[in-house]
């Protein structure tokens, strides 16, 4: 392979964007206009995209309200697009998610609701329940997050602090028909899991939300609390009459998008194998995990033969409580800086590993790129791998070297892409 790897680790990551773009999976899932009237409504990072694709192909009137992240939003001409924060919901969220319900209420028989789901949803579509404040499920969401907790244990709790999440807003479009087009960032797919599962039927339940947080040594506020020890406050399930029907699609997900950078490696001559695109558990302990396998693949590859790429996606978790002061970054930086550490500069293995949103963790970086001479590179400065991972600074470890990769947001989310290359003819370490 004549091209740099640094070039085709990116050209790799952004195969995979493009695989999990709004504009080309959207239009093909759209249901036939209804008879009366059409609204949009959606919540996530890829949500704004996924409307202005349904704009750009629907036959006939649409209105609506979409709420994504700051900086994830685009113009559409007649659907309301509102940003606010991410990953702790703020006021506007609360506000969205009020405009939402507005714009859902009093359907007909004759109506659409076109629902328009991503991940990063839960937060922004944040209503509280009643008898909750904002303050008290901010305060859930930061301990929830900082836990380690995975995506579906925060989600499920989730679900029973809100009134829109878990189906609850599925209530208030009845008896409209509902259609929901989903871009998946969660592990399996789940489409009742990502972003909550507004629209559809929870099959977690009141212990189930309590367990997570007495898993997790979570203390929440005494109204949360109370809320969930009683039994009225329970989701609405699967079964339920008012579920009947509802159509949930998933547009894009993280399969969709490992398999289009495989086509590229395969094209560029490479061998690939995907890990699996589920992948969980703390960013770190995956890392080393996946550093033992590059070795072991480094060191099966005959002199001359075609070079080997390791792809896999899910969701990793970094886990902050009681690990000292914390720095910038998210779990791909983490992940890739642990990886250097197990790889230690063993020759000919190169890697990436970006957040398909664009955004990893806290950082204005996707993710960011690993060589075989990183380390050192990094100890000519000063900087230690070992002391930023303890204090989780991968952001700052892998800006010093130049090796971040910016996108932006990139208005779709199917979380986690990891590749690692292998140079044919590596030497074993």
């Amino acid at each position: 392979m004549t091209e740099d790897v640094t070039d085709f680790l990116r050209r790799m990551f952004r195969a995979a964007l493009d695989a999990a773009a709004p504009a080309s999976r959207v239009p093909p899932h759209l249901p036939p206009a209804p008879p009366g009237r059409t609204v949009v409504v959606g919540a996530g990072k890829a949500a704004a995209a996924m409307a202005r694709a349904v704009e750009d192909h629907w036959q006939g009137a649409v209105s609506g309200v979409v709420v994504v992240p700051d900086g994830h939003g685009v113009t559409c001409r007649a659907i309301e697009v509102i940003e606010a924060a991410h990953p702790v919901p703020d006021g506007r969220a609360t506000e969205a998610a009020a405009r939402i319900l507005a714009a859902v209420s009093g359907p007909g028989p004759d109506d659409l609701v076109l629902a328009l789901i991503s991940g990063g949803g839960s937060a922004l579509l944040t209503l509280p329940a009643a008898g909750l404040t904002l303050a008290d499920k901010q305060a859930v969401t930061a301990a929830l997050l900082a836990s380690g907790a995975a995506i579906a244990d925060i989600n499920c709790v989730r679900k029973h602090l809100s009134a829109v999440k878990g189906g609850r807003l599925a209530a208030a479009t009845a008896p409209a028909k509902t259609v929901t087009l989903i871009v998946s960032d969660v592990p399996g797919d789940d489409p009742a899991t990502v972003a909550s599962g507004p629209t559809l039927g929870d099959a977690t339940t009141l212990a189930d939300a309590n367990d997570v947080l007495a898993r997790f040594a979570i203390d929440v506020p005494e109204p949360v609390a109370a809320h969930l020890a009683r039994a009225e406050n329970e989701t609405p399930k699967p079964d339920a009459e008012l579920f009947k029907g509802a159509t949930p699609v998933i547009v894009a997900h993280a399969a969709m998008a490992l398999d289009a950078a495989a086509g590229a490696a395969r094209g560029a001559g490479a061998v690939v194998t995907i890990l699996g695109d589920a992948i969980e558990g703390e960013a770190r302990t995956v890392a080393a995990a996946h550093g033992a396998e590059a070795i072991a693949a480094a060191g099966a590859i005959a002199p001359g033969a075609a070079p080997r790429v390791l792809l896999s996606g899910g969701e990793t978790t970094v886990t902050l409580a009681g690990s000292g002061a914390a720095g910038k970054g998210g779990r791909n930086g983490e992940y890739l800086l642990a990886l250097a550490l197990a790889l230690d500069g063993h020759p000919g293995i190169s890697a990436i590993a970006c957040d398909t949103d664009g955004i990893d963790g806290t950082a204005e970086a996707a993710g960011a790129v690993l060589r075989p001479d990183s380390l050192a590179r990094a100890r000519a400065r000063g900087i230690e791998a070992v002391e930023y991972l303890a204090r989780h600074r991968s952001f700052d470890f892998f800006a010093a070297l130049d090796d971040l990769v910016i996108t932006g947001p990139t208005r779709t989310n199917v979380n986690d892409f990891r590749a690692i290359f292998i140079e044919a003819g590596a030497p074993e370490g």
